[in-house]
């Protein structure tokens, strides 16, 4: 039954309008790198080809006019769990148009990636099966899970995730539980590196997330909890080792409310909050993540809450904006999206008001486009 289901979804998703081809006139722009105070951008099937304020016009083009609007790349969540094609619905209704899947089950991966080119539906990139050890965190969630005792089964579990046509890796290093070793999960990141994948980690003590960074690890999808890092030991870091950090912030916070008073042995907000300024002012790449359905945390519009929480960290509302855009297609090598430029796909998001001074207007009206046509 839950194939059948799964199939009229996917016959849904494919049903889609003929290619869009338009100009947004008189617009301003975030090009996922800086802002354009007024422009237009002209699309042709699918694609975007001009970014101009002289663009011309003729009688036969579709114009749309932008004043008194923004318009943005859409966005990217960078750590979610996805079960199933209504997951990736959800998230492009709120514009987030592609996610960054970090463990769960290929067979069912293997499908709904076959929706990437369905208007209604983001794009949808996975790890495949988590590295964990037996027992691990991970193993919990009811599938059969592979799992590694010692440095000698990463080559063929990394073998087995290529296969698999894996986009990333993720490796678990949670203490709280049976945990892997050192060693494994270095062996782990170096065979990664040799298939060419990334390799992310899951950490929840500063002490691991030092080791894996030194190890090589490209990024960590969790920020720590239990102590605050000294900022010549960032910047040293910073300065040695290349690789992105994905705080899922609202995670984390949630995740102390659930705990009540057993949170009160990790870090508070603000200390919280500091980490990550203090991560973005190393020069490090900070992306937006949020995790779901832990927590009861959505698809779509939670990530607006997490961008908010960058923002309150003390990040610059151009930076928190890279950091659900081009941060995550940059760090994921996601091509042609994150960006408004020539050449890319038009995937962007057209808003009421100036997102680039008031965050709280992606959650009011909007218009989003998936390879120039509008998700409904």
């Amino acid at each position: 039954m839950k194939y059948i289901v799964f199939a009229i979804v996917l016959c849904i998703g494919f049903v889609t309008n003929a290619q869009n081809s338009f100009v947004i006139k008189n617009i301003k722009v975030f090009d996922g790198e800086s802002i354009i105070e007024s422009t237009s951008v002209r699309v042709v099937e699918g694609k975007i080809t001009a970014v101009s304020k002289a663009l011309k016009t003729s009688k036969k083009d579709t114009v749309i006019d932008g004043k008194g609007k923004t318009l943005m790349p859409a966005l990217s969540n960078a750590h979610v769990h996805a079960w199933s094609p209504l997951s990736l619905k959800e998230a492009a209704n709120a514009g987030v148009l592609n996610v960054m899947d970090m463990h769960g089950m290929e067979l069912y991966q293997g499908m709904m990636r076959q929706l990437k080119d369905s208007t209604d539906y983001a794009r949808y990139y996975v790890a495949g099966y988590a590295a964990t050890a037996p027992g691990g965190h991970g193993t919990q969630f009811g599938f059969e899970v592979p799992t590694l005792s010692k440095p000698e089964d990463a080559k063929q579990f990394i073998a087995d995730r290529v296969k698999a046509d894996v986009d990333h890796i993720k490796i678990i290093v949670e203490p709280w539980k049976t945990t892997l070793d050192k060693a494994t999960v270095a062996a782990l990141i170096k065979e990664a590196h040799k298939a060419e994948k990334i390799a992310v980690v899951h950490v929840s003590k500063l002490e691991d997330a030092i080791t894996v960074i030194t190890n090589n690890a490209d990024g960590l999808v969790h920020i720590w909890w239990d102590k605050v890092l000294d900022t010549v030991q960032l910047n040293a870091l910073a300065q040695s080792k290349t690789f992105f950090v994905i705080p899922t912030l609202l995670t984390t916070l949630k995740a102390f409310e659930s705990m009540g008073a057993g949170a009160d042995q990790f870090l508070t907000k603000p200390q919280l909050l500091a980490e990550v300024k203090k991560m973005y002012d190393a020069s490090i790449p900070i992306l937006a993540g949020t995790d779901p359905p832990n927590l009861g945390i959505n698809y779509g519009t939670d990530l607006y809450k997490e961008l908010d929480l960058l923002l309150e960290s003390g990040m610059p509302i151009l930076e928190v904006l890279k950091a659900g855009t081009s941060n995550v297609s940059n760090a994921f090598s996601i091509e042609n999206t994150g960006y408004i430029k020539p050449g890319f796909n038009a995937d962007f998001i057209l808003l009421e008001g100036d997102v680039t001074k008031d965050l709280k207007v992606l959650s009011g009206t909007k218009v989003i486009w998936k390879m120039g046509k509008q998700v409904k």
